[in-house]
Formats: structure tokens, sequence, C-alpha cells
């Protein structure tokens, strides 16, 4: 892995970038867009794993606020989902080259990930999201309300801390007030579907403690290319930690078929 600092007129974005070995294969790059309480370090040996598996380089960066990256200027807007696309997405895009690409999202990353791949339809070969919402459910709240009082115990803030430093807090906030806010009551991923034009594989896991299945399928379902759906049995909402060699395969497999269509 190298990592390094990516200036933007922004602030800092911590980049890191795993190539397979003995060299990456025909493929364009897979970037990792990580959820609401990610970062680069916390997607452990995935990328390197998912590098191997694909023949491809892995892209991963934190965004603004989280990991080490700079802080976030301000709060967090609510259209924090949407403005990826044209934000720090675009300045990774711009500054490594990036032509062709596909793009794999975690949770809130894979609604970022969706935006991004209608915005750079020029460049978006396939989308890939990981438990991503596509809507707000009642157990997406309760999920998220039951996470903050765990972190609200002795040590759980010093946890993120470990990964987010001293802008923890901001990014703890940012998660529970944006989701319990007025703005997200009736927030849907529609229009951002509706513009997405490459092929799609939408994964989530059967237990996943923060959507239903359905999240999955409405991302299928609207999508405007061709989309399919794989269900993860025994699995919650962090795949590449639960169950690590499942999601690999799926999405070498997606993938290898995109490149030698029947």
């Amino acid at each position: 892995m190298e990592a390094w600092l990516l200036d933007t007129p922004a602030g800092g974005l911590h980049v890191a970038r795993w190539r397979p070995s003995p060299a990456p294969g025909a493929g364009s790059p897979i970037v990792l867009l990580h959820d609401s309480l990610g970062c680069v370090a916390l997607w452990r040996d995935f990328p390197a794993q998912l590098a191997e598996a694909t023949g491809r380089e892995v892209i991963a960066y934190d965004r603004l606020g989280y990991g080490r990256s700079a802080p976030f200027p301000g709060p967090q807007p609510t259209s924090f989902i949407a403005d990826e696309a044209a934000g720090a997405f675009a300045a990774v895009r711009e500054r490594l080259g990036l032509a062709r690409f596909v793009l794999l999202g975690h949770s809130v990353g894979g609604g970022m990930a969706a935006y991004a791949a209608g915005h750079h339809g020029d460049g978006c070969e396939a989308l890939i999201t990981v438990a991503a919402q596509a809507f707000t459910e009642p157990r997406t709240l309760a999920g998220i309300r039951e996470a903050e009082q765990a972190l609200a115990e002795p040590g759980g803030l010093s946890r993120l801390a470990r990964y987010h430093g001293d802008k923890a807090e901001w990014a703890l906030r940012s998660w529970v007030d944006n989701w319990h806010s007025e703005a997200f009551r009736h927030w849907r991923l529609d229009d951002a579907l509706a513009r997405v034009r490459c092929p799609t594989l939408a994964i989530h896991g059967e237990q996943d403690e923060y959507g239903s299945t359905e999240q999955a399928a409405r991302i299928a379902a609207l999508t405007a290319g061709p989309a399919e759906t794989r269900i993860f049995s025994g699995c919650g909402h962090v795949p590449h930690r639960e169950c690590p060699e499942r999601l690999i395969a799926a999405v070498a497999a997606f993938l290898e078929a995109l490149r030698h269509p029947r």
C-alpha cells in the first residue's frame, strides 16, 4: 500500500492505493467510498485482498472530517451524500487521472457512489453498493441511536478517536444528527439511482442492523442500467469484516462477467 495527502481547495485528503502483484491487469481501478464513521484504516485488509482477487488497482480515501484527512470546514450539511460526487471524489478523480473506474461504496458511501456514478457517467464502468441505504427506515434510525448509546459508554468515543483523532466527536454528531434531522425524514436515493447508466451490483446482509434487504432491492430496481442483487445470509452491516471472502468473490465474479459477457 502507498498513501499520501492530496491537496484540495477544501483541505488535504488522505488517499491510499493498493496494487496487485505482480502488476494490475487490464481492468480499471476500483475506488472505495467509506461509511459514516469509516476511513481508510477501517477497510483493514479488504482493499489488499480485493486487489489480488480482481487483478485491479484499489484506491480509497478519507473524506474531509474523517481519518487522516483535514477537518471539515464547519457543520456537515444535510446535502453531504449528494455533495461528494462533485466535491472530494471529483478532486480525487482529477488528481489521479482516473479516466475509467469502478465505484464500490459501503453504507452511506454506497449512496455517495450512486451519485458519483451518475455525475461521472463518462468514466464509471460499474457501481457496487454494499449495505447501502436507498431510503430511511425505522431500522436505520434505531440502529444509529443504539450505536450512539454504545459510543457514549466509557471509552466509546476514544475508540473513534483512534481513527479520527480530535475529529471523532464531529464525525459522530454528523452521523447521528443528520440522519435524525427533518431533512432526512423522507430522504430517498431515487433521483441519483435514475441517473446511473452503468451495470450495478447491490449487496446486502440479511441481518443488517441499519436496513432491510429492501434497500438493495430498491437500488437494483431504480437504476437505469442493468442491475442485480446479492443477499448474504448470516451477515450484518459490515460484510468486508463479517464475510470478506463472500464479498470479494461476489465483486470479482461481477467484474469478471462485465469483462467477458456471454
